[in-house]
């Protein structure tokens, strides 16, 4: 058996071709992906070659852990049926590539515990829910507060901005500096950090990735305030440490979702809590992979570029 995938051959060469698929388990599911999403973060570090030494990395590979679909093949025993919709966060399922994260192909082979059942009626927007589980294990847990400034109005901060307003917690202020990004606040504030002359956050999320901006949030939090820092970062982080010990800085690194941030932020999606509407500005047939990544890392018009596979064979 063998499916379409997106491969990354090397940095910046990718193309869309077919690979073997390894044989399924006894216990495993196939699944049909219609919608995969790119992820300016990780997945553009490994399209550019950025991306510093990390677990299972190696090329060929298959990005992406934004995928849903249809499951076409179910054991009896996996609680799965066919025609059930899921949500898939990648598959390393393919014979000659690395399936990291492995959700940009046609066809996936994967263990029931790795997929979601979704409503079918979310469409493309069924793909977000990786990055909004990110956002939600980035805010919810013991000993973990709320922003007040998030720094980014990307699709993550959008997210987390969403999530603080749902949660009934004061609306937070947004910093972005590109005028074309500020529009879309719902219950929130976007404003350029020029703008902005508050310097006592309690709470302050980045969700930017740009590491140069440590000293000037330390100089933004209040006395024993909290920088939480939720995009990831390529280079070594440092601050000047003075500041930060007089204000008696805390930093808190936000790694990726848990299943159960997957399965509260579904509820929340469902339940109406938590929209994802207008995070989706881009769509393109999964044929035009190659024009698709390179206006997904390059237009900053573009806050999430989905993958149409319905069309591939």
């Amino acid at each position: 058996m063998e499916t379409t995938a997106v491969i990354l051959e090397g940095p910046r060469k990718l193309s869309l071709n077919a690979v073997p698929l390894k044989d399924p388990g006894a216990d495993d599911l196939i699944v049909d992906i219609k919608y995969s999403g790119i992820s300016t973060g990780t997945e553009k570090l490994f399209w550019s070659g950025e991306m510093p030494p990390f677990p299972g990395m190696g090329y060929p590979l298959v990005p992406g852990y934004e995928a849903a679909g249809e499951v076409v093949e179910a054991p009896r025993a996996s609680g799965f049926k066919p025609g059930d919709h899921v949500f898939v966060p990648g598959a390393n399922c393919y014979d000659g590539a690395f399936g990291l994260f492995g959700g940009s192909a046609r066809r996936l082979v994967t263990t029931p515990d790795r997929v979601s059942r979704i409503d079918a009626g979310l469409g493309p927007q069924s793909a977000l829910l990786a990055l909004a589980a990110t956002a939600r294990h980035a805010m919810a847990g013991v000993g973990k507060t709320v922003p007040d400034l998030i720094v980014g109005h990307g699709v993550l901060g959008r997210l987390l901005s969403r999530l603080t307003v749902a949660a009934g917690a004061p609306a937070p202020t947004v910093w972005e500096i590109d005028p074309t990004r500020r529009t879309g606040a719902v219950g929130y504030d976007v404003v350029a950090p020029e703008d902005d002359p508050r310097r006592d956050y309690q709470c302050i999320y980045d969700a930017s990735g740009n590491g140069d901006l440590l000293n000037d949030l330390v100089g933004r939090i209040a006395k024993g305030g909290e920088v939480v820092l939720a995009g990831f970062y390529t280079k070594p982080l440092n601050f000047a440490f003075p500041p930060a010990f007089m204000k008696e800085a805390r930093f808190r690194i936000a790694a990726e979702w848990a299943a159960d941030d997957l399965v509260a932020t579904r509820q929340l999606v469902e339940s109406g809590a938590l929209s994802l509407d207008g995070l989706i500005t881009h769509t393109r047939p999964a044929a035009d992979a190659p024009v698709a990544y390179e206006q997904a890392f390059s237009d900053p018009a573009c806050l999430k570029m989905i993958l149409d596979w319905s069309a591939v064979s």
